[in-house]
């Protein structure tokens, strides 16, 4: 039988990772361990009662650094196959299943399905048929087929927060890089590095996931020089620099300038720019082009609207000309 490692990483969140926990001790295939990678100053404590072994694995800094983190977990499994949730993500009862049935017989990264649930889904406890009616897909994310699996032809597209691979493949490379720190880049950056490795990364039907609400920002403005920093590195490893969408929303909110020398901070966010970005309890995710519409005082999505905004995002992928 497929042995399977589920890891996640975590700092805070404790309700959070109980469900996850939660989650998946109601696999239809049992998990062989659950690791945790602690990004805080003690283990988690008063944790559910489950069949397999939970190991924590305590992350040392002063700088968040989950590319640090996942290496980590990922490096101490034992299991044939490693699934990687975020902490704020139930698994379905058949998500390990699917992802040990899809994964055989094949290399790679794998990416699941993602739904996100509104304020207060998670209170009744896990409900997953309720799960599945109110939850609602990402409307500016790719996502995987109906049905089987299918290449993703752009490691743009790679999302941590629900993925697997072979311990195997892990092994052979790449990692994430660990110069990543703080919020940002360091999931485009893997992508990058498995497309240029030449390894496939596919999208699954199934392998679904809830995403638990809790506020956010989008843009991340409570991490936008991070983001910059990310940024700049991405460009000094491929060429350009990535999270341009991010980066846009922040120029358009005065908040930075693309130079020729490279992009410079104008400001540091303010409150109202925390409430504009801030997702509110009606929104199931906190979405930047939301607010990309909003400043430029437009609403609609027709085809030539989106490439005029992707035009624009796209031109800050690099110092702007002289």
């Amino acid at each position: 039988m497929t042995t399977v490692s589920a890891l996640t990483i975590a700092g805070g969140r404790d309700q959070h990772l109980k469900n996850v926990i939660r989650g998946f001790a109601g696999q239809t295939h049992r998990i062989d361990e659950l690791i945790i990678g602690v990004m805080q100053d003690s283990d988690y404590t008063d944790l559910p009662e489950t069949d397999f072994p939970i190991r924590q694995i305590r992350m040392s800094g002063p700088d968040l650094c989950m590319a640090a983190a996942r290496n980590a977990v990922a490096d101490a499994a034992r299991g044939d196959v490693l699934v990687f949730v975020d902490v704020d993500c139930i698994p379905a009862p058949d998500f390990v299943q699917t992802y040990v049935e899809r994964t055989q017989g094949r290399t790679g990264l794998f990416m699941g399905e993602v739904q996100y649930l509104p304020a207060g889904a998670t209170d009744g406890g896990l409900d997953f048929d309720h799960f599945a009616t109110v939850s609602v897909k990402h409307s500016d994310r790719q996502g995987p087929p109906a049905k089987g699996i299918a290449p993703c032809e752009d490691y743009r597209c790679f999302w941590s927060l629900n993925f697997a691979m072979h311990r195997g493949c892990w092994r052979k490379g790449p990692r994430f890089d660990e110069r990543f720190t703080g919020y940002g880049g360091e999931d485009t950056d893997f992508g990058r590095a498995l497309s240029e490795a030449g390894t496939p990364i596919w999208w699954i039907a199934g392998g679904r996931v809830f995403h638990q609400y809790h506020p956010h920002c989008m843009p991340p403005v409570h991490h936008m020089e991070s983001v910059m920093r990310n940024a700049d590195l991405f460009a000094l490893k491929w060429g350009h620099r990535t999270m341009e969408h991010w980066l846009y929303a922040f120029q358009l909110m005065g908040l930075i300038r693309n130079d020729p020398d490279g992009l410079v901070v104008l400001r540091q966010p303010d409150q109202p720019d925390f409430d504009l970005c801030k997702q509110q309890s009606d929104m199931p995710y906190a979405n930047t082009r939301r607010v990309i519409d909003h400043l430029q005082a437009r609403g609609d999505r027709t085809v030539e609207r989106t490439r005029q905004v992707e035009g624009a995002q796209a031109a800050m992928l690099m110092p702007a000309a002289e």
